[in-house]
């Protein structure tokens, strides 16, 4: 699953372009210049500027590294299958699973962890329901296996 490339919409392209753009210029210089002022005050060993500094310099590096392995083999994808009703990368996907006494209704924002909505919880494509739902209509049924056993759900409705 590593091995398959990213799927993003446009927007979501841009927008990581452009956050990647901004840690590898500004982000780098600012760490930078933090590391020097904390340098400055002394003894590195019980520096705590020096240390939260570093630590900075390290998460963004990661973020920056995570972001060129998931924007180099991205692929944009339209969100055309939103207008059509069909659970795909970039919908808000509503269920209801199958037998729930209460006739809940969840909602899923179905794709990349990097696509988000607000606060919707992200189903992944490869997760078994994700798997699953992939191609479902309003209407149709999708049963997974799930760590506690086999469930059914049942798709509410699509939207962008």
């Amino acid at each position: 699953m590593a091995d398959e490339p990213q799927k993003l919409t446009q927007a979501t392209f841009d927008r990581l372009t452009a956050e990647l753009e901004d840690l590898t210029t500004r982000g780098r210089i600012e760490v930078a210049d933090a590391i020097e002022a904390a340098r400055a005050l002394g003894d590195l060993k019980e520096n705590g500027d020096y240390h939260a500094a570093k630590d900075t310099q390290g998460k963004m590096e990661a973020r920056v590294r995570q972001l060129q392995a998931l924007l180099k083999d991205a692929v944009i994808v339209e969100g055309d299958a939103a207008a059509e009703g069909i659970v795909t990368e970039g919908v808000v996907v509503a269920i209801r699973y199958h037998g729930d006494a209460d006739d809940d209704v969840t909602e899923f924002f179905f794709g990349s962890i990097e696509e988000r909505i607000g606060d919707l919880p992200v189903l992944s494509p490869t997760s078994p329901m994700g798997e699953a739902l992939a191609g479902k209509a309003p209407g149709h049924t999708a049963t997974f296996t799930a760590p506690g056993g086999e469930l059914t759900v049942v798709v509410v409705e699509v939207r962008a």
